[in-house]
């Protein structure tokens, strides 16, 4: 069995790039074109990663990662962000602790 990886982003040609390169890998591959929103996060819990753009509309990468970390199903998820934003603060931002679940 291979490892099921979830990616997450709006743009449909960077989907399908991280898709064939992780597939030649043997990865099984989830999909989510953000422009299909957050409920596609449920599919999340069959996942053992998730690589997710940063810079998205209506929700960001910090937000996906935030809403998989504050859910008990996904929250031990490693998050791999993919991003051109390159400045100090967007790491911190991204590596800013989830909420504690209760």
């Amino acid at each position: 069995m291979s490892a099921r990886i979830l990616v997450v982003d709006d743009v449909p040609a960077n989907v399908k790039l991280l898709e064939a390169r992780l597939s030649a890998e043997y990865f099984d591959v989830l999909t989510l074109q953000w422009c299909r929103g957050a409920r596609g996060l449920a599919r999340a819990p069959n996942a053992t990663l998730s690589c997710s753009n940063v810079m998205m509309p209506d929700m960001d990468g910090f937000e996906v990662c935030r809403r998989l970390k504050s859910n008990p199903a996904t929250h031990f998820i490693p998050v791999v962000m993919v991003t051109a934003l390159d400045s100090p603060s967007d790491r911190v931002v991204a590596l800013k602790p989830a909420p504690t679940i209760s």
